[in-house]
Formats: C-alpha cells, structure tokens, sequence
C-alpha cells in the first residue's frame, strides 16, 4: 500500500473566489428567523462537487447552510426543500441523520432556496485512512463496513412511522429514474461518433428487474457523504447530502454505493469514479459488502450488477452535467474541468457490469 499522507484533508476552508454569497443579507434573515446569537462567521466545506455548503457561526453555535450550484438546475435536481423535508424528519428514526432547522424558499436572501442544518464535528474519509484510524487493524475494511451498514440501516427505517410518505411515489421509481435521467443526459450529452451512456440507459430498460420492497432512499450514497468520530472507524455518525432523497427501490442506493466502490481491475474502463487513493484504502471486497447488505436487509441481491450499471449511469450523466455547468462559466471549481473526461470510461464500465447481470 503506497504511504499514507500525513496530513488529513482540510474540513472547511476561506469561500472560494466566485461563490461568495449576500452575507450580509443571509446574517439579517438568519437571525430574525433562528434563535441565534454572536459575531457571524462563514467558511466553506471545499470538498463537494455541486451544491454549494458552507459552515456558518453565530458566536460559538455552528451551522450548516447549502443551496443549490450557480447557473442552469437540472428539473428536480438540487431540490432544498426536498432535503429540507427529509432531515426534518429522518433524524427521529435515523440517528445518522443531521436534523435541518429551517428552509428559505426566498430567492432573493441568497440567490437561491437554501436550507440550514445542524453541524456535526468529525471527519470525511477522502483517498487516505484519516491520521487518527492508522494505528487501528483493518481500519479501512471497517471504514467500508460501517458505510454499507449506514446505508442498509436506513433502508430498514420504517418512513410510514417517521411520517415521510410524501418524500416520494414508490410505485414506478425505476420508470421515472430511466426516463428522468435519459432526458438529462439528451440535454448535456456531446456531439460525438459514439454514445456509450445512450447505449447503457437503452439496455438498462431492456433489462430492468421488479423493485423489491420501498425505502428511504439518499440516491448519492458513497463513504465521502459519510461522517466518522476521530479514531473510530467502526460507526458512520453523520449522513450527508440528502437533496435526492425520495422513497424507491432500495437497491438503487446499494447500486449507487458499488458504482463508486473501487475496483481492483487493471482495464481503466473498469474503474469506479471514486476518490482517488480509496482503492489504496484497503476496503472489503464488492461481494462481501454485498452479502452483508443482504444478511442486514433480508433484500435479494440476484439482479445487484444491473443496479450497480444504473449507478454507473447516474453517475456518467451527473459527471457531464458538471462539466457542463463549468464550461458554460458557471462554476468556479478547477476540478470540475476533469468530470467529462470520466464520463465515457463510467459507461462503458456499466455496459460491462450490465453483461453480468
């Protein structure tokens, strides 16, 4: 295993040139409308790709608050409210889950809707074992077994009990994923001799399986939306990033998650679009996470490569969009000029995953 960074990776850091927003205004809304006090303080959280979060201080008291990117939104994508209305809820039933405080539908405080939620302390797993788990045995073995039991355990939350019926229409949810994402990728797809993402979005329906039982579904779960404690490796505390939450087949989550696995495979092809350096984590292997996943959920998991190549698909469609909204200026992160460069080679991997189906 190459040597570790000594370093782990910043949590917060000044706001990037570009995405500043009216502070000014969000302090006056924020504390007529929370109960809040102290001087008022922003720094962003550098590491996501779309959504726009930043932490927030009043005095010592410390807050979250995300809005949808700048530019051109996908329909339904980055929904606020949406998040807002699933962390209102879910955390009563779902301890991993921060609790949001409040949601602004007025456009005109930030530029967009925007939400608060609790902050949680604790770290992020990027491409390295964080300093405080390298003295541990198996730590990154047990950094992916604790995500794959966050993510089976909220898809044993009972959403009925939780009153989240509305999140989402279970009946027809693999439907409107192909639909839904098959009209996204017609509206950012490159003119090019060959379409791989076309050609997997149309194989994808042609073989798609009967949803199993309903669930709360986050629909981007990977270890990097996942929060541990320092030191403890074996409990995921805190989920992030829940502006897709909805109710659907829970094995599109699973699929989701395997789609960023890593893979030891040597054909660049193969490779997930992961963090790099996870594969150098030492992470259990994609059929043991599977097999736990089944054991804590009761799922089946025959048909477990179609839902990894419709993650793949997903995927390969959210990599163009943000590459898109760079090209088009929208966006002010350097690293988002490299998403299209990943979109082919992720749908050629999921035309492969899907042969095996």
């Amino acid at each position: 295993m190459p040597e570790q960074p000594t370093a782990d990776p910043v949590e917060v850091a000044p706001v990037r040139d570009g995405e500043d927003l009216d502070w000014r205004r969000i302090e006056s809304y924020l504390r007529d409308h929370l109960d809040v006090t102290g001087a008022f303080t922003v720094e962003q959280f550098p590491h996501g790709s779309a959504n726009l979060t930043y932490r927030i201080g009043f005095g010592d008291r410390l807050l979250v608050l995300r809005r949808p990117p700048f530019g051109e939104i996908a329909a339904g994508g980055h929904d606020m409210g949406r998040e807002y209305r699933a962390l209102s809820r879910l955390w009563r039933g779902y301890g991993r889950a921060p609790r949001a405080l409040h949601h602004c539908a007025d456009h005109d405080v930030a530029g967009a809707e925007f939400i608060v939620v609790e902050y949680r302390p604790g770290i992020v797993v990027w491409g390295a074992v964080p300093s405080s788990m390298r003295h541990l045995p198996d730590a990154g073995r047990r950094i992916g077994l604790a995500a794959l039991d966050a993510l089976a355990d909220l898809h044993r939350v009972d959403h009925k009990a939780l009153g989240m019926t509305d999140l989402g229409r279970p009946v027809g949810f693999l439907d409107r994923q192909l639909d839904g994402w098959a009209k996204r990728w017609e509206r950012v797809r490159p003119e090019a001799e060959e379409d791989p993402v076309r050609e997997l979005g149309r194989r994808l329906r042609e073989q798609q399986p009967t949803s199993q039982r309903p669930a709360i579904l986050h629909n981007d779960f990977k270890i990097d939306n996942c929060q541990f404690q320092p030191g403890e490796p074996d409990q995921v505390t805190a989920v992030f990033d829940w502006d897709m939450a909805t109710l659907g087949d829970p094995l599109a989550d699973l699929g989701t998650l395997l789609n960023y696995w890593p893979s030891d495979a040597s054909d660049t092809d193969d490779h997930a679009m992961a963090v790099p350096g996870l594969e150098n984590l030492g992470l259990p292997s994609k059929s043991e996470i599977v097999q736990r996943y089944a054991g804590r959920t009761g799922l089946d998991v025959e048909h477990v490569s179609w839902y990894e190549a419709l993650g793949c698909w997903r995927t390969a469609i959210i990599l163009q969009q943000l590459y898109d909204r760079f090209a088009r200026g929208e966006s002010s992160d350097p690293r988002m000029a490299d998403r299209g460069g990943w979109v082919a080679p992720l749908a050629r991997r999921g035309l492969t995953t899907l042969e095996s189906a």
